[in-house]
């Protein structure tokens, strides 16, 4: 199989990197050049555009910012999907609202191209670690020739059903974090504002019950006041738009989960975009 791999940043870059040490033949392609080199130094080969990368690929792998990006380099005219071979696949791994994913399948199928949205849980130090797990939305054989590829850069794989249905599946997983991260965070700064140590609620606050268990990593920023990214606030602002976006298509109301997109909008509004997205307990401090 030759594999093509588009999209090279924090979480990109770390999966790439893993097919490379599982001896698969693949191609990489990114506006920016920086992480391009540092897979080529470990055997990848690149290409000048991403139509030179895709073309000859049997699978290619996105990983990409947002449903403009994708659309941009995959979807107009003489883009990257337009240069895929007949009955290739392609694997978008980028979050994503649910009805760009079947707007992507449905551009595909025009191209002869088959389509998985796959998109991934996990953060930088997962995808480095290949202990991402994978939301697929697609037809069994199609996911089933990509899965040992999925499990070269994760260590889970839940095939969810028909397209659309693993992006729909991520939305609902980073909705929850996002909320439960202002959860905890609203219960520390109210800790100690009613006279507990700090100390004492983030060894304490993460081990209960009522705790989402991820929030045991998270306060170790907190206590460091290190908020170095992971999963960059800007994008988890970026997820809760689209939420508000698909909500809106079926006419459901998010009452919560809007309330937690203003307050990460003003976070990114104020410079923190960039940061992780725990350093929503800074901005709320503030």
């Amino acid at each position: 199989m030759k594999i093509t791999f588009i999209g090279l940043g924090i979480m990109g870059s770390r999966m790439a990197s893993n097919l490379l040490k599982n001896g698969v033949e693949l191609t990489v392609y990114n506006r920016s050049k920086e992480s391009v080199e540092q897979l080529v130094a470990q055997g990848a080969k690149t290409a000048e555009t991403i139509n030179a990368a895709v073309t000859g690929a049997n699978i290619v792998f996105s990983m990409l910012s947002t449903p403009e990006v994708i659309d941009q380099l995959f979807l107009q005219d003489g883009s990257a999907l337009s240069a895929m071979s007949p009955n290739a696949i392609w694997a978008d791994c980028s979050t994503v609202n649910p009805s760009f994913s079947l707007k992507a399948q449905a551009a595909a199928t025009r191209a002869g191209v088959r389509f998985v949205d796959a998109p991934v849980a996990g953060t930088k130090p997962h995808a480095e670690n290949a202990e991402l797990a994978f939301f697929v939305g697609g037809d069994e054989a199609t996911v089933k020739t990509i899965e040992p590829y999925l499990n070269f850069m994760g260590k889970k794989v839940l095939h969810i059903g028909e397209t659309g249905k693993g992006a729909s599946f991520k939305m609902l997983v980073n909705m929850m974090l996002a909320q439960s991260m202002i959860i905890f965070s609203e219960a520390v700064i109210l800790g100690e504002k009613m006279g507990i140590e700090k100390e004492f609620l983030l060894n304490t606050l993460p081990n209960l019950v009522v705790a989402a268990p991820f929030t045991k990593f998270k306060a170790e920023m907190v206590r460091a006041n290190n908020y170095e990214v992971q999963f960059p606030l800007e994008w988890m602002h970026k997820d809760l738009h689209l939420a508000a976006v698909t909500a809106y298509e079926l006419n459901q109301p998010l009452y919560l989960a809007n309330l937690a997109k203003e307050i990460f909008a003003d976070a990114t509004k104020k410079g923190m975009g960039r940061l992780d997205f725990a350093a929503i307990h800074q901005y709320l401090e503030k």
